[in-house]
């Protein structure tokens, strides 16, 4: 039966794992992602956020294995209404930790983990970066409401006036583009 030890962490070593004195087998770690997490970063896309970071670090001799997941909500703003909209997501982060220098001509994948380089003799393994990324690329390029859940009256100065289409044209019709230029 492998040993299971359950980590709460100081706000201070938030995303932080100790590497020096972690415990063989399953280390837990959890924290919490907030607004000023973003703050940290300078970024101004995500206006507030509430997710929570679940970690399992594996250790096994000179093996360390980091599973993450990355679950609850950020708040952005609504590329078509300007009006806040929270997104879900989800994401999970598989890495394995290998000590030394990073070898330009080597893989950066080892099956479906990507493989994070410590130097050697590093105490900790810092992963606000990591997690950071992680959740930057799960966001979607282009983010709305769904469909007739945008602000109306934004909506309207928008189109100039005009009541918003909102019909998606049949692109499998090959008339459909010389049905727009009628319009």
């Amino acid at each position: 039966m492998r040993a299971q030890i359950y980590l709460w962490v100081d706000m201070n070593d938030k995303f932080i794992i100790p590497l020096n004195g972690l415990a063989s087998g399953e280390n837990r770690f959890s924290w919490h992602a907030g607004k000023e997490f973003f703050e940290t970063f300078e970024n101004a896309e995500i206006l507030d956020a509430d997710l929570d970071v679940s970690v399992v670090a594996e250790k096994s001799g000179r093996y360390l294995g980091v599973d993450c997941e990355v679950d609850g909500t950020v708040t952005v703003v609504c590329d078509r209404c300007l009006e806040d909209l929270v997104m879900p997501i989800g994401t999970d982060i598989m890495m394995s930790v290998k000590y030394g220098d990073e070898d330009s001509s080597e893989d950066h994948q080892e099956g479906e983990r990507e493989i994070v380089f410590v130097p050697e003799g590093e105490a900790e393994l810092d992963l606000s970066q990591i997690i950071y990324d992680y959740v930057c690329l799960s966001l979607p390029m282009q983010r709305h409401h769904e469909e007739g859940e945008c602000n109306p009256e934004a909506m309207k100065h928008l189109t100039g006036g005009e009541p918003v289409a909102t019909e998606v044209p049949d692109m499998n019709n090959p008339f459909a583009a010389l049905k727009e230029l009628m319009k």
